[in-house]
């Protein structure tokens, strides 16, 4: 273990996010995504939540709200969608007044069609500066063969995904695990993370997974991390070396290990055949980790 300076908590002023998105399914995933947002909110200025309902509607066997929500006979039943449609709306009214009176300003749209496309529109319309969501995570064939809108949305987006499975407490995050490469070009990135960090007022630990397939030794991976350090003069950070079968599993088995409050990571958002032969890293975290994870999709 390597120290860059000392760990100490960096005083805390408001910055400023104009832009929250949360997609909403009514579950307990979504409400904690919300609850999240809403006590994140008390670190920025001028904050505006969107909450996206997407009622889903299958081209033949039936429909669906997204993610878990409930599910809705053949479209022939016009009667139940106009019904659910109404409950939505007024469910979406009392969410409203609910966190009417706050220092952030809440509001709601619900959409008809596919889940993710109407996300991935959202985002690229509207341009939030964050998205928050909710996730249960899968495992084994499930994964394989219906992933989820989270981690396509964690794939795709061009802003920073927070993905949050349990009830979460920003203020309590207080253990960053920043997982990477180290490697050169990485200047946005750095900006985000830092960034990331002030707004938590967290330690971060800054680590890189050693697997068989990618063996490097310590002297080298150390190297990486403190120039990366250096170039981007984030202080008050602690390097590590972590030993793993996979990447995957060792982001994993180190914050579970320190008892990490976050996972920060980056996505190269691959898709189509590249990304069904490589896989996602981040994907994989977020699916199989119990603690949120912040993920950024680099050029």
């Amino acid at each position: 273990m390597r120290f860059f300076g000392l760990i100490w908590h960096i005083p805390i002023t408001k910055s400023v996010m104009t832009k929250v998105l949360v997609p909403f399914d009514f579950s307990e995933q979504a409400q904690n995504a919300l609850d999240f947002t809403t006590l994140l909110s008390d670190k920025f200025e001028n904050v505006e939540i969107i909450v996206l309902h997407v009622i889903e509607v299958p081209s033949s066997s039936g429909m669906g709200t997204m993610g878990g929500g409930e599910l809705m006979p053949q479209m022939e039943n016009q009667i139940f969608f106009i019904e659910l449609l109404d409950r939505r709306k007024r469910q979406f009214k009392e969410l409203e007044s609910k966190y009417a009176g706050n220092s952030f300003a809440l509001s709601t749209k619900i959409v008809i069609g596919n889940a993710f496309q109407n996300i991935s529109s959202f985002i690229i319309d509207e341009d939030p500066d964050l998205v928050v969501m909710g996730s249960t995570g899968s495992d084994g064939i499930e994964e394989v063969l219906i992933g989820s809108n989270t981690e396509k949305v964690v794939r795709t987006s061009h802003c920073p995904v927070v993905t949050v499975k349990a009830s979460t407490n920003p203020e309590k995050i207080k253990k960053i695990v920043f997982a990477n490469d180290f490697r050169e070009g990485q200047d946005e990135l750095a900006d985000r993370i830092k960034n990331l960090q002030k707004w938590f007022d967290a330690d971060l630990y800054l680590v890189i997974i050693n697997t068989p397939g990618s063996f490097e030794t310590t002297r080298e991976s150390a190297a990486r991390i403190k120039l990366f350090a250096n170039t981007y003069q984030i202080d008050h950070a602690v390097a590590e070396i972590y030993n793993s079968n996979s990447e995957e599993a060792g982001i994993v088995e180190f914050a579970e290990d320190i008892d990490a409050d976050l996972i920060a990571m980056a996505t190269h958002g691959r898709t189509g055949l590249i990304h069904l032969f490589t896989g996602s890293i981040a994907e994989d975290v977020v699916n199989h980790t119990k603690r949120p994870v912040w993920t950024f999709k680099i050029k």
